[in-house]
């Protein structure tokens, strides 16, 4: 059985919710990881930008953009069929 990765992260109010790394997709040269929350009550999935940042680390940026959205959605569509 492969072992799910978790990631935490602290939503608007300080509260901790914990999020399942589904899928790392890269469009041209810029990364992005999926994420789903790891309550059974969402199945809600997000995306965030991997940007580097000027200490040279990786930074996740959620994805707002529409377009930049639908794009993600499309190219992680096509690995799972």
């Amino acid at each position: 059985m492969e072992e799910k990765e978790i990631m935490s992260f602290k939503d608007e109010n300080g509260n901790k919710v914990d999020f399942e790394a589904i899928a790392k997709i890269y469009l041209e040269e810029q990364g992005y990881l999926l994420l789903s929350p790891v309550d059974e009550k969402c199945d809600d999935m997000f995306a965030f930008r991997i940007d580097i940042n000027e200490e040279g680390n990786e930074e996740l940026n959620l994805v707002e953009d529409d377009k930049e959205f639908e794009e993600i959605k499309k190219e992680y569509k096509k690995l799972l069929y």
